[in-house]
């Protein structure tokens, strides 16, 4: 019985760590455009770093069919997208303040990290 239990805890504390604290190392904008893909429940690249007061633009691809990765939203920027199913959807963001940005989809189950500096 207490061989379940841990084994419970442990699948806990990996749904914690994938949902809450997982990080990529964070991929840089040189040339303004990043694609991000949105696939299999995760955006590819979550983490992405741009440089500050410039102009930028994320080209999300969505080839994820669940309707949690339908819709992006970016809070702090105002901006609300939806995606269609493999169709490019552009965002172009103007010189953006430094700081960190979070977007995600609707439920926040998809995450990802905008990171301006």
């Amino acid at each position: 019985m207490i061989w379940i239990n841990i084994a419970g805890l442990g699948l806990i504390a990996l749904i914690v760590w994938w949902f809450w604290l997982y990080r990529t190392d964070a991929t840089q904008i040189h040339d303004g455009t990043v694609k991000i893909r949105i696939k299999d429940g995760i955006y590819q690249p979550a983490n992405i770093s741009i440089p500050v007061n410039q102009p930028a633009q994320l080209v999300f691809l969505r080839e994820d069919p669940t309707p949690c990765a339908e819709s992006l939203l970016i809070p702090d920027l105002n901006v609300s997208e939806t995606l269609s199913l493999n169709k490019p959807v552009t965002i172009n963001l103007p010189g953006t303040p430094a700081g960190t940005y979070p977007f995600h989809c609707q439920m926040q189950m998809y995450r990802g990290t905008l990171v301006v500096k």
